[in-house]
């Protein structure tokens, strides 16, 4: 597995860091939140929100969602719902949307429409990593770990064909693996 990476983008130790921001930033800014809710996008960011939900330190509720628009390395742009969260769970509240990667910003566009028609009071969005050279919709999140290159990155929740997710680190996939 660990022979499939090219070099690793964000270590650990890195990861721990910018969990540690975000949660700071994200405490700071829902501090008067009467109904705080992140949504956790399966599965890719389920690694990412489990060490980020622990470094907010006040209180949320926990939702998910499961979502897909990738086929391989490429993103559909085509966006089928897998997993929804309830209408009563956001109404009222403000939300963050979590994800591991933001790229195209089809599929967190679309999603923050949704759940803002759920009656949510605020939506807001939160990544690990952001692509802005990828953007095709206008989308600017609210809190982002950090910008990458366009590269295929795997790890920290991030996957090729299900692979690497377990990886602790987010690293650059050889070309060579998923060009074959």
């Amino acid at each position: 597995m660990q022979n499939d990476v090219e070099s690793v983008l964000l270590s650990e130790e890195q990861i721990d860091e910018i969990t540690s921001k975000l949660g700071k930033q994200i405490t700071e800014d829902n501090k008067s939140s009467k109904k705080l809710v992140l949504i956790c996008i399966l599965k890719g960011s389920v690694v990412f929100y489990a060490d980020l939900m622990r470094k907010i330190s006040i209180p949320c509720s926990l939702e998910f969602m499961r979502v897909s628009s990738y086929k391989g390395t490429e993103t559909t742009h085509q966006i089928t719902m897998l997993l929804d969260v309830e209408k009563k769970a956001v109404e009222g509240a403000d939300v963050i949307i979590v994800e591991d990667i933001i790229d195209s910003g089809n599929t967190l566009s679309h999603l923050k429409n949704y759940i803002a028609s759920k009656g949510a009071a605020s939506v807001k969005t939160c990544t690990l990593l952001d692509k802005p050279s990828r953007r095709v919709v206008n989308l600017t999140p609210d809190y982002v770990g950090a910008e990458i290159p366009d590269e295929f990155v795997i790890g920290y929740g991030l996957d090729y064909n299900e692979r690497y997710r377990n990886l602790p680190y987010v690293g650059i996939l050889k070309r060579e693996v998923y060009e074959k």
